[in-house]
């Protein structure tokens, strides 16, 4: 009845919890190994590879994605478009767009969509909810939580999109809405692109202030979460045992000689039974799927953490700047310019365009939507990047080269645009042009020497001399080039009988390369843990 896809380290206990309610029919991933050693773990489940074999089952009624945060969206909307109940591992998607349209989506197809905000779901929290809603602690003042650890860095994402989503799942929730405006700073120590530390500041309309501490360089673990009510104030503290999880404290402040003295009183303990949250939020989603109930974490809830997290994002870029709900998109899409960064007056530089500490885009270059630039890359003058490009550290895009839509270019890959470069003759009327066509991947320390064609989802290995034009969705290594295999369009290296094992897609060849045959039954996923 139910299908979990990715089994990554959170994947694994989603299909351990499925399990045990009896619930559990397929487990998708990407990796034979993993499927065989799970196969052996649940006797009788069965397993697959691609994504499109899951939603073709009119057996399955709702599927769990836990796959890389990247995918969310694209998954979660092909899922829904095959009648499937969804569960999506946080976040919804990277996109308040993309999260706004899941929800109409779900709800224009009467399926259910479910977030996996788990501490939503956790028993204390609910106990907590129903005090601050219920009034139990009187006006509630400011809000702060504290998700604190040592390790599990990542570096797919930063600590703000790793740890503060449900955090700030909590906190909207207690706070009845969502705040007017974000202040958000931080710190990268282990990578100069990805945040270790995050401060989140949230400011609501009602004057209800909170912050969000979040870190994964941190001596000890924490993860607290305080309510400072003006009758009462509440600790839920994830880390201690059961009975001193959530505390209330009925302390009181007094006036006397118009001075305020605190008197504190003895902590309250809550007789809540003990259970596992994620076993309840599993079971939840079956009931959902079931038409039960409705997700209490669903779309539009998705959706509101989601519009906090980018507005979060978009202040952290700016240096800590505050930013407005309500225009975090726009501001987000506009183009980010590092402040060691250089663009040259007559550059082009479309929304959504990133450019990295100490690069430089130069004069008549123009730089296509969504496209990021790393670190200490030249491009220009007179080069044209598409939209969706990757450029990763060091790299120097000359003028004759031109990449199309989607292209990346790994840490150190060379462009030419000489045969013959002496320093002391001019060269400039003897450039040689480059053409990059869309999808293709060009590995670390690569070279392409000018003059030459890299085809449509080609790729290039790692330290190889592209010396000749490359086929389309052609593998090739060594210097000079050559040719080896073929790869998919999503990255997953082609058999001989030019079937994608990961997607479904099917290919021909052709004087080109490959193309792509009109009976493909391919998902679009691009990877899964």
């Amino acid at each position: 009845m139910i299908a979990v896809i990715g089994t990554g380290y959170w994947g694994r206990n989603l299909v351990r919890n499925m399990h045990r309610l009896s619930a559990l029919s397929l487990i998708c991933d990407k990796n034979e190994q993993t499927l065989a050693a799970l196969g052996q773990q649940y006797p009788g489940v069965e397993t697959c590879l691609a994504i499109s074999d899951v939603l073709a089952r009119d057996d399955i009624k709702g599927v769990v994605i836990a796959t890389p945060a990247e995918t969310h969206a694209v998954l979660a909307r092909e899922a829904i478009a095959a009648g499937k109940h969804v569960f999506v591992e946080k976040p919804l998607a990277l996109r308040a767009e993309e999260a706004r349209e899941l929800a109409q989506l779900a709800k224009d197809a009467g399926v259910a969509l479910m977030v996996g905000h788990l501490l939503q779901y956790h028993p204390l929290f609910v106990r907590l909810k129903e005090a601050v809603l219920g009034g139990e602690l009187g006006r509630v003042d400011y809000i702060y939580s504290n998700r604190l650890n040592l390790g599990k860095i990542r570096r797919e994402e930063n600590i703000l999109w790793s740890f503060a989503p449900h955090d700030i799942s909590m906190i909207l929730t207690l706070a009845g809405g969502e705040p007017d405006r974000v202040i958000a700073t931080g710190g990268n120590y282990l990578h100069a692109a990805i945040a270790d530390v995050t401060v989140t500041h949230l400011d609501f309309p009602s004057g209800l202030k909170a912050h969000v501490f979040v870190s994964w360089l941190h001596p000890f673990k924490e993860q607290k979460l305080v309510v400072v009510g003006e009758r009462k104030m509440a600790v839920f503290d994830d880390t201690r045992p059961w009975a001193d999880k959530l505390l209330f404290y009925p302390h009181e402040i007094r006036w006397e000689n118009n001075v305020p003295v605190p008197a504190k009183a003895e902590p309250e303990r809550v007789d809540v039974p003990e259970a596992e949250p994620l076993a309840l939020e599993c079971a939840h989603f079956l009931d959902c799927v079931a038409g039960k109930t409705a997700p209490r974490t669903d779309g539009r809830e998705g959706l509101a953490v989601l519009r906090v997290l980018n507005a979060s994002q978009r202040s952290l870029d700016l240096g800590g700047q505050p930013v407005a709900l309500g225009t975090e998109q726009a501001p987000a899409d506009a183009p980010f310019v590092h402040a060691t960064a250089v663009v040259d007056k007559g550059a082009e530089i479309a929304p959504g365009v990133k450019v990295w500490h100490f690069s430089h885009v130069l004069s008549g270059s123009k730089v296509g939507a969504r496209t990021n630039i790393g670190q200490n890359v030249v491009v220009g003058p007179d080069v044209t990047i598409g939209k969706g490009c990757k450029i990763q550290n060091n790299v120097s895009v000359y003028k004759g080269v031109t990449l199309e839509d989607d292209v990346f270019c790994g840490p150190s890959m060379v462009f030419t645009n000489v045969m013959n470069p002496r320093a002391h003759i001019n060269r400039r009327n003897e450039f040689r042009p480059t053409l990059v066509r869309q999808g293709a991947s060009m590995g670390a320390n690569s070279t392409i020497v000018c003059g030459h064609v890299v085809g449509r989802y080609a790729f290039v290995g790692a330290g190889s001399v592209v010396t000749r034009d490359v086929p389309d969705h052609a593998l090739v290594v060594g210097n000079p080039a050559r040719l080896i295999g073929w790869m998919c369009a999503c990255g997953a290296r082609l058999g001989e009988d030019l079937v994608c094992a990961d997607c479904g897609k099917t290919y021909r060849e052709t004087d080109q390369g490959l193309t792509e045959t009109a009976s493909s039954n391919a998902d679009t996923r691009s990877t899964i843990p």
